[in-house]
């Protein structure tokens, strides 16, 4: 296993957690959601991982780098 993948791994975990809070938040205020939470919550759930996955895949290598940004001494 390459390196950002196991990286990718451990901020899936994280960012999943965070992209489910994100869209959980509506469905549980907006009472029309909240009303078909049977079928809007797994929806949240799938979109949460789909979302996810690439989401880790492209922070992976920041949190290699020991410069992300340009830096100027």
């Amino acid at each position: 296993m390459s390196t950002r993948l196991q990286i990718a791994a451990m901020v899936f975990m994280m960012a999943n957690a965070v992209v489910f809070g994100i869209g959980i938040v509506p469905v549980l205020l907006i009472p029309s959601l909240a009303n078909s939470a049977f079928e809007t919550i797994p929806a949240v759930v799938i979109a949460s991982f789909l979302v996810s996955a690439p989401l880790s895949w492209f922070i992976a290598p920041r949190l290699r780098a020991r410069y992300w940004r340009t830096h100027t001494n």
